[in-house]
């Protein structure tokens, strides 16, 4: 059995309950999706656990906006989360983020962060015509924030997005992770401290703005175009 989890996003409170239920449930051997840095503040107390499990992640498209000093074409607020943890991550934790694949194969899983035409920064719709052109049976991404499984019997292909550790965004606010027994894929949830990361924000200097989606699992612009109504 492994554990699949992805889009951390500087979300230690939500990482460490994640990790607990894998511990619970027996789980050792975890991967990661990519997607360790951006949004929240605990980047470095992410990155330190990640290695410390030996937990191998993929480059994710806020992990290269980070690593390659880049940035972000479609967000000013992610930019801004950029700014701040470019001031906070040890030099270590930089050169570690800067070792990831854009691909990993393992147990016959296929894994990037976005999908098989662009591995970092592809919003994969999980459709039959698309898998019918990629060879492989198991196939893992994240990217979207959306958990989901989908099963293409007549191509006897599995498509798993385990959902986002740190970021929810499909009106669910537990963190979210999946696990892989060798053939079939399964989902999971559990509630955190949603409030703490909200005052870890505002020590950093972070109004609600930046947070507040967090607490009813919609994406920042949805939870921004509510709030303004």
């Amino acid at each position: 059995m492994i554990g699949i989890i992805s889009d951390i996003h500087g979300n230690y409170v939500a990482l460490k309950e994640v990790l607990a239920r894998l511990d619970f449930m027996g789980i050792t051997e975890i991967y990661c999706l990519g997607d360790v840095v951006g949004y929240y503040s605990q980047i470095n107390e992410c990155c330190e656990e990640l290695q410390r499990r030996n937990i191998l992640c993929v480059m994710g498209n806020h992990d290269w906006y980070f690593v390659a000093k880049s940035f972000c074409p479609r967000s000013k607020s992610v930019n801004d989360c950029l700014g701040y943890q470019r001031k906070i991550i040890t030099k270590e934790n930089l050169r570690w983020l800067s070792s990831f694949p854009v691909f990993h194969e393992i147990d016959n899983i296929f894994m990037v962060h976005g999908g098989w035409a662009d591995p970092i920064d592809e919003y994969l719709i999980p459709e039959r015509d698309y898998f019918s052109r990629i060879e492989g049976r198991f196939f893992a991404s994240g990217h979207t924030h959306v958990q989901q499984v989908v099963r293409f019997e007549e191509l006897d292909k599995i498509y798993c997005n385990p959902g986002s550790v740190g970021q929810p965004r499909d009106l669910n606010p537990h963190a979210a992770f999946a696990v892989f027994d060798g053939n079939e894929f399964s989902l999971h949830r559990v509630s955190y401290d949603i409030g703490k990361v909200g005052r870890l924000m505002e020590k950093a200097g972070f109004s609600g703005y930046y947070y507040g989606c967090l607490m009813t699992g919609a994406s920042r612009l949805q939870w921004a175009e509510k709030d303004t109504d």
